[in-house]
């Protein structure tokens, strides 16, 4: 298939355009720089443009099969006002522009959009799915916008789907290569009670997931894209100290992060307890279904120091 992706240059896009050029998919990249960060892999091509606004690139979209919407400014930082604008806005005028790119086709495609399990909010112990209600707070705003846009797609006769992520674990980017470095340091420890659940995936199983969409046309609409065995942030902390051998002792005290980091201070002392229900529903096998067994194969033995 031709698929054509933005975001395709970050952390989850270089690993997931990488995995689809080696299943035999040609690869499209919108990016906002005119030479790739690296080296170009067979399979993969980019082609220059701002997905925040329109331009000559939303031409090419509807000569693709599979359109993947991975772009989006960054949640981890300090929530000012002007930063709130620019996540909201970063999410809500891509996915428009590229629905506003699909009206110009006129063939069935498929459209997987981003989406994040902050729809749901701080909701404790309860068990989440799908099919769980959404949070009013500003990330569960910012998700539903998101969703919106992409779902008008469908009455363009796409298949839409709205990939909510949990925190991907993975190689070279994402949140272990903020948290490795400091249990390596001997300054490693649970963020605030440790209490919160914690949903993640892995990046490989993040990948087998995206083709296993593309392989079942009957999926369609939201789906977690979250291990089944979500676990508490003490947990993945004592984890992470097993597999580095390094103690786990160093909390990050709740009144120090809500000094650094402000109202996105609760999005990592609350958390949420989520479940791919749709995607098991459907057959789908994990092959690192638990934290053990990903941070092992990840961080473990021949893991690099």
């Amino acid at each position: 298939m031709k698929v054509f992706m933005t975001g395709g240059t970050g952390f989850v896009g270089t690993y997931l355009s990488r995995e689809l050029a080696q299943a035999g998919h040609a690869i499209t990249i919108l990016s906002r720089r005119a030479q790739p960060p690296a080296p170009t892999r067979a399979g993969i091509s980019l082609v220059t443009g701002d997905p925040n606004q329109e331009g000559p690139w939303m031409a090419l979209v509807p000569e693709h099969d599979w359109i993947i919407n991975l772009a989006g400014a960054s949640i981890f930082s300090r929530w000012t006002e002007a930063r709130k604008k620019e996540i909201m806005e970063s999410r809500e005028r891509t996915t428009r522009n590229l629905v506003t790119a699909l009206a110009a086709g006129d063939r069935r495609q498929l459209f997987c959009s981003t989406s994040a399990v902050g729809i749901y909010g701080a909701r404790g112990e309860e068990k989440l799915t799908e099919d769980s209600p959404t949070d009013a707070g500003f990330l569960g705003e910012v998700t539903k916008t998101w969703e919106a846009e992409a779902l008008k797609a469908q009455d363009l006769g796409v298949r839409v789907v709205v990939t909510r992520f949990g925190v991907v674990l993975g190689r070279d980017g994402g949140a272990l290569s903020q948290m490795a470095p400091l249990f390596r340091k001997f300054l490693g420890g649970r963020i605030g009670s440790g209490l919160q659940w914690f949903s993640w995936i892995h990046q490989a199983d993040q990948a087998r997931a995206f083709r296993f969409i593309q392989a079942n046309p009957k999926i369609s609409g939201p789906v977690n894209f979250t291990a089944p065995h979500p676990v508490r942030n003490r947990e993945l902390t004592r984890a992470l100290g097993r597999v580095l051998h390094r103690p786990s002792f160093m909390p990050a005290p709740e009144f120090m992060l809500r000094l650094v980091l402000g109202e996105f201070a609760d999005t990592l002392l609350t958390g949420q307890k989520v479940f791919p229900k749709r995607l098991l529903d459907a057959g789908f096998s994990f092959s690192l279904p638990t934290i053990e067994a990903t941070l092992a194969d990840l961080l473990g033995q021949g893991a690099k120091e």
